[in-house]
């Protein structure tokens, strides 16, 4: 009886020993490695597992190493939760650089980090404001489904319109007039953008009007590239368009027009100019760009927003000029529109029905 006792503990004992092995007990301090994360109340990827997020450099306690998953607790608390382990180092990592751009909460994210303009990306060289990130929100539901889009907010750059970029990566001048003229070989770097009839700054609706669809296209299953998340970023718009070139599927820009007639919305088309569609990177993309476009305006009509004329304006663009993706700059309205919350939310609909037409959702 006493020996068959002993088999037992044994046999207990190596059953502890090899579920250790697997996913070992821990007491090691670890740091979460992104901007911010989610911890959960279970190891799954479920939006109602999510209790909350932890910010870049949170110090953790791991009790223990599940694989894909971490069980672990923060300082001071007796409560585990569970976070994605490949967000986990040893380290403490710098902290976020710019409070203006943190990332936002959402509950079908699981991870975001920054990103910069990197020197070696194709025509980095030509961007002059290029200090600031953008925020990359990873998806992680499971309704993901692999593509990311850019969102661009128009304006919102500090010191942009003192600055200027080469319009076109050949040199060459614009074909079309605009903010810059046509016949110019140097481009305002960013604008200032207008002013609404009601008083706000085209560069806080932009904002606001990214936040909406950033959200919308998280809940759809994408990924998502915020090239602007607060009231300033410091990249141009040659950078804006090569982060976006190197880290997405498609680059939209959202803005309003300078006109005063609540016109509709409508997107900047490729100029039908023979010259501009033979230069590079414009004679590979051109098509897609206007691809895009059009999708985007269709999916607007079909939300029941109002288009302007044909839904297009030939324009010559520094975004389309440096774009290696699929990329459009689309006017929402004008200075007379009204940019109510439930007018962008009416616009996130649209927009987001014609992303998905483009993909094929």
């Amino acid at each position: 009886m006493i020996r068959k006792k002993r088999m037992i503990g044994l046999m207990g004992a190596v059953a502890v020993l090899a579920l250790g092995s697997v996913f070992p007990a821990l007491a090691d301090t670890v740091y979460v490695d992104a901007s911010s994360l989610n911890f959960r109340n279970r190891p799954s990827m479920d939006t109602d597992a999510v209790l909350g997020r932890y910010e870049r450099g949170t110090k953790l306690e791991r009790v223990a190493d599940r694989g894909e998953w971490s069980e672990v607790r923060a300082e001071g608390s007796k409560v585990t939760v569970y976070v994605a382990s490949r967000y986990l180092t040893t380290t403490a990592p710098m902290a976020n650089a710019d409070a203006g751009q943190k990332a936002e909460e959402s509950p079908y994210v699981d991870k975001t980090w920054e990103v910069g303009l990197d020197a070696a990306y194709p025509y980095a060289s030509f961007s002059r404001i290029s200090s600031g990130k953008a925020i990359y929100y990873q998806n992680g539901s499971e309704k993901r489904n692999g593509k990311v889009v850019c969102v661009n907010a128009g304006h919102g750059t500090k010191g942009g319109s003192s600055v200027k970029t080469q319009c076109h990566p050949d040199g060459s001048a614009k074909v079309t007039g605009g903010t810059t003229g046509a016949g110019a070989t140097q481009a305002v770097a960013v604008s200032g953008g207008m002013t609404f009839a009601d008083g706000t700054a085209e560069h806080e609706v932009t904002l606001a009007m990214a936040k909406v669809l950033r959200d919308k296209l998280l809940a759809a299953g994408y990924d998502v590239l915020m090239i602007r998340e607060g009231g300033d970023v410091q990249l141009d718009n040659v950078a804006r368009t090569v982060i976006a070139n190197n880290n997405a599927d498609c680059h939209i820009a959202l803005h309003w027009d300078s006109t005063e007639k609540d016109k509709g919305c409508f997107f900047m088309s490729v100029p039908s100019n023979r010259t501009y569609r033979a230069m590079e990177p414009v004679a590979s993309h051109w098509q897609s760009h206007n691809e895009l476009g059009s999708c985007l305006v269709e999916g607007l009509k079909a939300a029941g927003n109002k288009i302007f004329s044909s839904g297009s304006i030939e324009m010559d663009l520094t975004q389309t000029s440096y774009s290696t993706i699929p990329s459009v700059d689309i006017e929402l309205g004008d200075k007379k529109s009204s940019h109510s919350p439930e007018t962008l939310e009416k616009l996130g609909d649209g927009l987001l029905k014609g992303i998905d037409r483009y993909f094929g959702f």
